[in-house]
């Protein structure tokens, strides 16, 4: 988004009282009905450093530490002590692939018979896995999915947002991960705006190109991601939205989903509401799965933009 079209400010008076908006009216909030997918954030360290990183992560942010395959399995352990319906296990980052147990967290997750979804560059720090990845996938097929990130089908565009020389090493690594055979998606992004049909066909001319199989027009094979400006002014959402609007609470990405981090310095991991607000105590909900069950306050810009008026979700 250029200079030009930069939205409007947000009203200070905004987000600020988790129960009431700034003009009076009962705050929407999401219950947790089915624990669908859980999310762990293997840290915040990441190869790279984007211009528009929603969780700042770089070669040096380590407020987020890498979390440990006996962190991540006591969690497992609960989902299955618990018999909660969750069928999901995600993996985000930073750059999930620099964690140094990132193939032990992921092979415990498919043998445990959950799907596995990690989000990656695709870039030096998944290659240096490569000879981890084709055992786990011969061993466990299509239930792990690899979902690469590229901001843009046009180079220059790419690497605008993830830097020079970006590009090229990203490509080598989709099309390693399409060559094996892994069940693969990809993550774009709406920041320089233009109508979705014509990012959907930009994508799947680059993936014809490439001879890659993903279904550009299949929004769960191609996640689309509105970008998430919190200082953009932006409304708040009431419990009158969801008639306005035709949605459900339930459609929101906190209604089925809850996100694991482990915070640098500080002795085990907690839960957030989300995958969106890693920093935002508000959101935090306890050490363990059975304390993240209240409901969420939709007290951020990010709930607006993103997850009720983007109609986003992290999950497929």
């Amino acid at each position: 988004m250029t200079q030009a079209q930069a939205p409007p400010h947000l009203d200070s008076r905004k987000f600020q009282d988790p129960d009431v908006t700034a003009d009076g009216e009962e705050r929407a909030s999401v219950a947790l009905t089915r624990l669908e997918t859980l999310w762990f954030n293997t840290g915040t360290l990441c190869n790279l450093e984007c211009a528009n990183c929603y969780i700042e992560s770089s070669p040096r942010n380590d407020r987020l530490a890498y979390l440990t395959a006996a962190e991540v399995a006591a969690y497992l352990d609960e989902i299955e002590r618990d018999r909660l319906d969750t069928h999901e296990i995600g993996f985000t980052g930073g750059e999930p692939f620099m964690n140094p147990e990132m193939l032990d967290m992921l092979e415990d997750v498919l043998e445990r018979g959950f799907e596995g979804l990690v989000l990656t560059n695709a870039m030096r720090p998944m290659m240096k896995c490569a000879d981890g990845l084709l055992r786990l996938r011969e061993t466990h097929g299509d239930r792990l999915t690899i979902r690469v990130s590229i901001d843009h089908y046009e180079p220059a565009l790419h690497e605008e947002e993830r830097g020079e020389r970006s590009w090229t090493p990203m490509i080598e690594g989709l099309r390693w991960l399409s060559a094996y055979g892994f069940r693969l998606t990809a993550a774009g992004r709406t920041l320089w705006g233009g109508e979705e049909s014509e990012l959907r066909a930009g994508f799947a001319r680059l993936f014809a190109d490439l001879g890659v199989r993903i279904d550009a027009t299949d929004p769960s094979q191609l996640v689309l991601f509105p970008e998430m400006n919190p200082s953009a002014d932006v409304p708040e959402i009431t419990t009158g939205c969801w008639d306005i609007l035709g949605q459900s609470p339930d459609d929101v990405m906190c209604a089925s989903s809850r996100m694991v981090v482990k915070r640098k310095g500080t002795d085990s991991p907690v839960v957030l509401a989300c995958t969106l607000l890693s920093y935002d105590g508000a959101f935090e909900m306890g050490r363990t799965l059975a304390e993240a069950w209240d409901p969420v306050k939709l007290n951020h810009p990010h709930c607006a933009q993103f997850c009720v008026l983007g109609g986003a979700s992290c999950s497929a």
